[in-house]
C-alpha cells in the first residue's frame, strides 16, 4: 500500500512538472529569419505569430513574391526553433521516465 502512496505522490509530483514546462513553452518567444534576416518573424511558444519585420528594401513592386517567400521561410524557421525548444524542455521532465520509442507528452 505505501508503494502505491509514493507512486501517486510522484505522479502529481510529475503533473506539476509538467504543467510548469506547459507555461513556460507558451511563454517562449521564438525569432525565425529568411533571405539573411531581411525578414524575420516572431512566434510564442504556441506557434502563434506575435510580429513581422520586414527591411525597407524588400518594398518594391515588383518582389512581392519574394517578400511572400520569406515571410513563409521566417515563419517556418520560428516555428522548428520553437519546436525543438519546446521538445528539448520536455526531455529534461521525462528524463528517466520508461516511454516507448517515439512517445511525446503531453499527448
Amino acid at each position: 500500500m505505501r508503494d502505491i502512496m509514493g507512486m501517486m505522490g510522484k505522479v502529481k509530483e510529475m503533473q506539476a512538472k509538467m504543467e510548469k514546462v506547459q507555461a513556460d513553452i507558451a511563454a517562449l518567444e521564438i525569432e525565425g529569419k529568411a533571405g539573411g534576416g531581411l525578414v524575420t518573424v516572431m512566434l510564442n511558444g504556441k506557434g502563434e505569430m506575435r510580429g513581422v519585420k520586414i527591411d525597407p528594401s524588400l518594398f518594391k513592386e515588383d518582389e512581392v513574391e519574394i517578400l511572400e517567400d520569406l515571410i513563409v521561410a521566417a515563419h517556418k524557421d520560428a516555428k522548428d526553433k520553437g519546436e525543438a525548444q519546446a521538445q528539448a524542455k520536455m526531455a529534461e521532465v521525462t528524463a528517466g521516465l520508461p516511454l516507448p520509442p517515439g512517445m511525446k507528452l503531453p499527448f
